[in-house]
């Protein structure tokens, strides 16, 4: 009997169990059936409406209060704004307090408060003061609209050098870099030691994009530039409505990272070891003794390093001018001639005349010659026979 209770029992629990599994599985998800006003398009879910105190007329039971550490030369611009401080919590129904012995500042609730979340607005508040955002510009952080995110870069680089080059990076040329994110992010933004102070909406995914290009820019992955660039793209693609349910990565432009050869770092020669010490160099007294200066009077001393002086003024100064003078140096005249092909024909054509006119004279010197010698033999020739015709005629005489 009692191992048939037993069953009975455990098979009753077994089906209270699945009945429960049951009842959780078909409630599983009953919430989450669309809702009429899911895909309203007049309704802005981003939309935050504005405290009514009616909403909370009882107040706050409990006092909640939060307190921050300012620098040092913090001090004297907080202590001259701190009543526009005090006045604009005191709206809200916030106690502020700034101690210059401890270097804090404090905000607290009162009886008075009324909006639960104010005192972490309050809270925000007091944090961009101490990172050196201005007055005027941080008590904007009290409207429920505005947002801000102080991003630490302090400990993204170990090497303080490249800390602060990539920081000046993020700023730009006279803080253009800079300028040109908040205008195409609708936000403020401060750059302050270790820290970059944000202000903004996340409606606009401002603060998210301003994050991601100050971590990028810190951390060496991305230039700023690039990150302008994108975001110049998407706000004109933006503005088509034919692309606004498309992927846009196809118009994004792609940076591939180069890797550039860095210059090695030079490094000495390791002489060979030798146990015996280097030689003693000569001390200031022994080169005078080598050089005769040691026996030399203090005024034959002062003499001669005037005179050596004087030699080495002239000296730079016949340097100096003669750089002035080489400034008034006329520059060399192009005086080129014709190019190489062009002399090469000329020179070939002068040849050819020369050949032409020495062969013309030769021609004539031959013709010369040939005339000159038919002339003396006939000449010659004609002689004789009238001197033999002489010898005849005495010989005939006698």
């Amino acid at each position: 009997m009692a191992s048939e209770d037993e069953a009975n029992a455990a098979a009753a629990v077994a089906e209270d169990a699945e009945a429960a599994e049951g009842r959780n599985w078909r409630r599983k998800g009953k919430h989450d059936k669309p809702k009429p006003w899911d895909e309203d398009p007049n309704i802005d879910r981003w939309k935050i409406e504005k405290f009514d105190p009616t909403w909370n007329e009882g107040g706050m039971l409990e006092v909640s209060s939060f307190s921050t550490l300012f620098p040092q030369y913090r001090e004297k611009y907080l202590q001259e704004t701190w009543p526009l401080v005090k006045g604009a919590l005191k709206e809200h129904g916030i106690s502020c307090e700034l101690n210059l012995v401890e270097g804090s500042m404090t905000v607290s609730t009162t009886r008075k408060t009324r909006d639960p979340f104010i005192i972490i607005k309050a809270m925000e508040l007091i944090k961009l003061l101490s990172r050196s955002v201005p007055v005027p510009q941080a008590i904007k952080i009290l409207d429920d609209e505005m947002n801000c995110d102080i991003i630490k870069i302090g400990g993204l680089v170990r090497n303080k050098e490249r800390f602060v080059k990539r920081r000046e990076r993020l700023l730009g040329p006279n803080l253009s870099t800079l300028k040109a994110i908040e205008i195409l992010t609708v936000c403020y933004i401060l750059v302050q030691g270790n820290t970059v102070a944000a202000m903004g909406n996340y409606r606009g995914r401002g603060l998210k994009q301003v994050r991601r290009i100050v971590e990028d820019c810190i951390k060496n992955v991305k230039h700023p530039v690039y990150h302008i660039k994108e975001l110049l793209i998407k706000r004109e693609l933006a503005k088509n409505p034919a692309l606004a349910t498309e992927n846009w990565d196809r118009f994004l432009p792609k940076f591939k990272k180069k890797n550039v050869k860095q210059k090695k770092p030079q490094t000495k020669e390791k002489k060979p070891y030798t146990p015996f010490p280097p030689p003693q160099q000569p001390s200031k007294i022994d080169l005078e003794l080598e050089n005769g200066e040691y026996f030399m009077s203090d005024k034959k001393k002062s003499a001669k390093k005037w005179q050596e002086k004087l030699e080495k003024q002239s000296g730079r100064a016949e340097e100096n001018k003669r750089k002035r003078e080489a400034a008034f140096v006329p520059p060399k005249e192009n005086t080129a001639g014709p190019s190489e092909s062009d002399k090469n024909a000329s020179d070939n054509s002068e040849i050819a005349d020369i050949a032409k006119s020495l062969k013309k004279k030769a021609k004539e010197f031959r013709k010369n010659e040939a005339q000159e010698s038919v002339i003396a033999e006939s000449y010659l020739a004609s002689n004789d026979e009238l001197r033999q015709k002489k010898k005849k005629k005495s010989t005939k005489s006698k």
